[in-house]
C-alpha cells in the first residue's frame, strides 16, 4: 500500500523542514511542501494528497481564503484539512467547521506528538 501523502501549505521554511522530518520519519507518509499559498491550491489539484496542512496567516493568501477555494473546487473539495495557526486568537470554530475543517494544531507545537496529533484528527491508525 502506498503511504499517506499529505500537503503542507506553510510560507516557513525551517518549520516545514521540522515537519516533513517528523511525518515522513515518524509517520512513514509522504510530505509535499508548498510555500506559498497559490502553489498550494495547484499541488492540491495536481497531487490529490490524502490530506493538507494549511497555515492560517501567509503573506501572499489567508489559509482561511485557501480554505475556501479548496472547497469550491471539486477536486479538491473533500480533502481534509488541518489548519495550523499561531494565532493569539483561535481561529473562528464554526466558520471553519462550515468548510470543512477536520481540526486546528496551534503553534508552537511538539514535533515528537506531531504524527499522533495528525493521526487522531484524520482518523488513520
Amino acid at each position: 500500500m502506498l503511504p499517506k501523502r499529505i500537503l503542507l501549505i506553510d510560507d516557513e521554511t525551517n518549520l516545514c523542514t521540522v515537519i516533513k522530518v517528523c511525518l515522513e520519519h515518524i509517520g512513514g507518509w509522504q510530505v509535499l511542501i508548498s510555500y506559498s499559498a497559490s502553489e498550494g491550491l495547484l499541488l492540491a489539484e495536481t497531487k490529490l494528497p490524502n490530506a493538507i496542512l494549511l497555515d492560517v496567516m501567509m503573506p501572499d493568501m489567508d489559509g482561511l481564503v485557501v480554505l475556501r477555494a479548496l472547497r469550491i473546487n471539486p477536486v479538491t473539495r473533500t480533502i481534509p484539512v488541518i489548519l495550523l495557526t499561531a494565532k493569539p486568537q483561535p481561529v473562528d470554530l464554526n466558520q471553519s467547521a462550515q468548510l470543512g475543517v477536520v481540526g486546528v494544531i496551534p503553534k508552537p507545537f511538539d514535533p515528537i506528538k506531531l504524527v499522533d496529533q495528525v493521526a487522531e484528527l484524520l482518523g488513520w491508525e
